[in-house]
């Protein structure tokens, strides 16, 4: 399957792993059509899937908060902030969109196609953001909200159970208390096309470099630095 036509004609086989029939299959194959097939294709189709990503990103966004907001009445604004951006962040949607099983019917151009690692992992987050935005578009934030917790309520549930560590603002209180200093992270390069970048990061406490990181983002790109001179930190300390 290789071409805009041929995902509207084959939207069955999508649709049964989503769980959702689209009133409008054209929606639904739009979700799948990176930027490089249009590139690639010019006449053929003139739209790719970001606007429904940009889309998609949001309505995610406000699924998970009112998930958190009513399931979650004890925790503070802090906490609530942070177990959001662990179930939205690209890992996680790409663990998402490997789930349903719908990677293979992404359109991509040449280039893309070869795309491995951490790039093919912004490839999915990215479309599973644009499904979410495709199902809002075609019925609606009920449908949305139908979709993703029929599917990934169990995610959140480890997510909210075993949340992963802060690990910058585990740094930031060492650096504070050792040095009455906040870290500082800086960016070494940056890597790769605009809507696949990977961010190098560095972190520095007391003008030494203590740790290194990459992500697909800043925030996630910190996250792992962080993590890094952490370990580094508790190995001198063990």
């Amino acid at each position: 399957m290789n071409s805009f036509e041929g995902l509207i004609y084959s939207a069955y086989l999508i649709e049964e792993k989503l769980g959702y029939i689209f009133k409008d299959k054209r929606l639904l194959a739009l979700a799948f059509v990176h930027r490089s097939f249009v590139n690639e294709n010019r006449g053929a189709i003139d739209e790719h899937n970001e606007r429904l990503e940009f889309l998609g990103d949001s309505v995610l966004g406000l699924l998970v908060s009112h998930y958190l907001y009513k399931n979650l009445p004890g925790h503070p604004e802090g906490v609530l902030s942070l177990l959001r951006s662990q179930i939205v962040d690209a890992g996680a949607c790409a663990h998402y969109l490997n789930a349903l099983g719908v990677s293979k019917y992404i359109l991509l151009g040449k280039g893309e196609k070869s795309n491995q690692g951490r790039g093919r992992e912004t490839l999915n987050a990215d479309l599973f953001e644009a499904l979410i935005g495709a199902i809002y578009l075609d019925g609606g934030i009920e449908e949305a909200k139908k979709f993703f917790f029929a599917h990934f309520t169990n995610d959140l549930e480890k997510i909210i159970h075993a949340p992963v560590r802060n690990w910058k603002a585990e740094l930031q209180d060492y650096s504070q208390k050792r040095y009455q200093r906040p870290p500082v992270y800086k960016v070494l390069k940056e890597v790769g096309p605009d809507h696949g970048k990977e961010f190098h990061i560095a972190v520095f406490i007391d003008d030494r470099e203590v740790g290194t990181g990459v992500g697909l983002s800043k925030k996630e790109a910190e996250q792992a630095a962080a993590s890094d001179a952490l370990g580094r930190i508790e190995e001198k300390i063990t």
